[in-house]
């Protein structure tokens, strides 16, 4: 019987441990069904997380636009004024000697004077000088240039320049001629789209007034 009851006890002993073993490696485990219990609650907070960051970042934004449209009475912000110039689709172009508008010359007082009737009609305003010889033959492709860049007025300054000018002016009854000096023969034109002025002290000024006409011409 003590054996027996010791096959008895060994036979409890090995069938629990038996059990144990099956409910460890196949079975699961409290940890594991209480991890169970909880994953449920843990999604539910992580959501809840989530939904009140969502509605934080949405409160935010709409506080900013609120404030951004309130600046200026629920409109848009105001656009601040440009300071670029706004020119019209009418040129007046300077041709010069080799030396340009170099300041302290005729030139230079002739370019401020187109300069300042720029200002007041929104016309373009540019200059070429005329480099290499000095001569008529030279300058009328200089001059020619400033006939393909559409310049409706052509202002020109010193004996070759307003020679070319000159010779050309006949040929060109739509383009407004302002002849700065050079005249030697009367100071005559070949049309009547022919201006002399006088390299004299007033040359600015009688250059603004001469372009502001011409300009207004065309």
């Amino acid at each position: 019987m003590s054996s027996n009851g010791r096959e008895d006890v060994m036979g409890k002993r090995t069938g629990k441990s038996v059990a144990v073993a099956r409910t460890g490696r196949g079975g699961k485990g409290a940890w594991a069904r209480l991890r169970e219990r909880q994953s449920p609650r843990r999604l539910w907070r992580r959501t809840l997380a989530l939904g009140t960051a969502a509605l934080l970042l949405v409160a935010a934004v709409t506080v900013t636009v609120a404030v951004l449209l309130g600046r200026d009475g629920g409109g848009r912000p105001p656009v601040p004024p440009t300071r670029a110039r706004a020119y019209s689709q009418q040129d007046a172009c300077l041709l010069t000697s080799a030396s340009g508008v170099t300041a302290g010359t005729t030139a230079a007082v002739v370019w401020d004077g187109m300069r300042d009737a720029s200002r007041d009609t929104h016309a373009r305003v540019a200059y070429t000088p005329v480099t290499g010889a000095q001569t008529v033959e030279n300058a009328t492709p200089f001059l020619n240039g400033l006939f393909q860049r559409s310049c409706e007025v052509v202002v020109a300054w010193r004996g070759a320049e307003v020679a070319a000018a000159r010779e050309a002016a006949g040929e060109r009854p739509r383009t407004r001629f302002i002849l700065v000096g050079g005249v030697t023969d009367g100071g005559g034109s070949k049309g009547n789209n022919t201006v002399v002025v006088a390299p004299d002290g007033e040359v600015r000024a009688h250059i603004a007034d001469a372009v502001r006409e011409a300009v207004a011409g065309n």
